[in-house]
């Protein structure tokens, strides 16, 4: 549905630093960079992309729901985004009052946004 997602944050380097680790296990990397007020976009399929830039306002905290393959990269997500300093809001696991099968892990970014990685597929046979 979009085409690119593009907003401000306090702190370009820490938040860019943040989302290209946090993100990387679903597949996002840098793909486009300028100036901090430019700012940095961020895709893992070609056909949408988030961007960051540097702002003095103060921005709106948001919800950001990135959609992974499987729920091993929703587990990995937690943790990268862990060790690139987030903050927990909610380990990984299913939450049946969305539907059977959403499994999802959400963590506080740099800025308070609520970043959640969520798989809708079941679980893998084993």
């Amino acid at each position: 549905m979009f085409d690119h997602v593009k907003f401000g944050v306090s702190d370009f380097a820490a938040s860019k630093a943040f989302f290209v680790k946090a993100l990387a296990p679903i597949g996002v990397a840098v793909v486009a960079e300028g100036e901090p007020g430019y700012g940095v976009e961020l895709c893992a399929d070609n056909e949408s992309s988030l961007c960051l830039f540097q702002t003095d306002e103060k921005p709106a905290h948001l919800h950001l729901a990135f959609k992974a393959s499987n729920r091993q990269q929703v587990d990995a997500f937690y943790h990268a985004a862990l060790e690139a300093g987030a903050k927990d809001n909610g380990a990984p696991g299913l939450r049946p009052r969305y539907h059977a099968n959403y499994y999802a892990a959400f963590v506080i970014g740099p800025d308070g946004h609520n970043i959640e990685v969520v798989c809708h597929t079941p679980d893998a046979p084993k």
